[in-house]
């Protein structure tokens, strides 16, 4: 059994990088249903430095659920290191992945052990190390959900309709904006297992990347506008959001489809005048989705990318990175 306490990084205010400090805490106890993690890996992701910077109430919460000092992060590649008695399937020594706990800023994973619920978990991949695996949960669950299936029937807080992935196949021709991030590079892969074709939006640096990748357009975005090049594509998918999100509207055919993975500002007569519908969700931790991503990442069908690594304890060189943009896959916390 682990020593009773452990080194994990905690907000104590909100604020930028530097507000991410390394504090001495004690272990957690799983509870039913839960087992405790050994931390080898924590991805970074958008929620952990949305936290930071004193969001506090998730989308669709009407109040706040964070508590100062808070542990951040919800992505994790670890060993498991002890089991709830309710808890089948999963024993000491197993080595697992998951997105926990999410949507919530509850997954405290920015430590050397957590409390994680079973559900959440999948066996990392023999294949890939806990690097990769800690990369895998938040952005490869978001692209599933989004292209794939959404697996679960909780209503999203950005629309009234259930979201709907567009089926994917040879006919089908998807453009990825953002295409060299975490949800990006997960999207491209995906969408190309499904044998659909796929143009990749993204700045120069990452062209190479993209292509290796199996992109079978590249547009370089600081060179040329992707609405005045493309046209008749059948689903775009937006990872970058913001208000100029609705100019990709124009690519789409006639009853195509654009999914902000950030909920934009779009024109709803706009739409129907075009005929495309604009459709988003909220990703959720689900241990069976990331099982069957892992079973691709086993078998090399799909790869994580990582952009780079950090000591846990370096978290907030980790926050400076993520805020200097034009990430190449994933930032990960290496625990020693």
């Amino acid at each position: 059994m682990p020593t009773h306490t452990m080194r994990a990084v905690r907000l104590h205010e909100h604020g930028g990088p530097e507000v991410l400090r390394c504090d001495e805490v004690p272990v957690p106890e799983p509870g039913p249903g839960e087992v405790l993690v050994r931390v080898h890996a924590v991805g970074v992701n958008p929620p952990d430095w949305y936290l930071r910077d004193g969001l506090t109430t998730m989308p669709g919460e009407t109040e706040s659920t964070v508590g100062l000092p808070v542990i951040p992060g919800t992505d994790m590649s670890g060993v498991v290191e002890a089991v709830a008695a309710d808890v089948d399937g999963l024993a000491v020594g197993d080595e697992v992945f998951g997105l926990l706990r999410f949507p919530s800023f509850n997954g405290s994973a920015y430590a050397e052990y957590v409390a994680a619920p079973a559900s959440d978990l999948a066996r990392k991949p023999a294949g890939i190390d806990h690097v990769h695996a800690a990369g895998a949960p938040m952005a490869g669950l978001t692209a599933w959900q989004f292209l794939i299936e959404v697996g679960h029937d909780h209503p999203s807080p950005f629309q009234e309709a259930r979201h709907r992935p567009t089926a994917l196949d040879a006919d089908t021709t998807v453009l990825i904006n953002g295409a060299a991030g975490g949800v990006g590079h997960f999207a491209l892969q995906l969408a190309k297992w499904k044998g659909a074709r796929v143009i990749a939006v993204a700045s120069g640096a990452h062209e190479s990347f993209l292509r290796e990748l199996g992109a079978d357009q590249f547009i370089d975005y600081t060179k040329s506008r992707p609405e005045e090049l493309v046209h008749d594509i059948d689903l775009v998918l937006d990872t970058v959001g913001g208000p100029d999100s609705k100019r990709f509207l124009r690519t789409l055919k006639r009853g195509g489809a654009q999914f902000p993975v950030l909920p934009g500002d779009f024109d709803e007569e706009e739409t129907m005048k075009l005929g495309v519908t604009v459709s988003s969700g909220q990703v959720r931790s689900n241990g069976a989705q990331l099982a069957e991503l892992g079973r691709l990442l086993d078998a090399g069908t799909i790869r994580v990318a990582i952009d780079s690594t950090f000591a846990l304890t370096d978290a907030r060189a980790a926050h400076e990175r993520a805020a200097r943009g034009h990430i190449q896959g994933k930032i990960v916390l290496t625990v020693a």
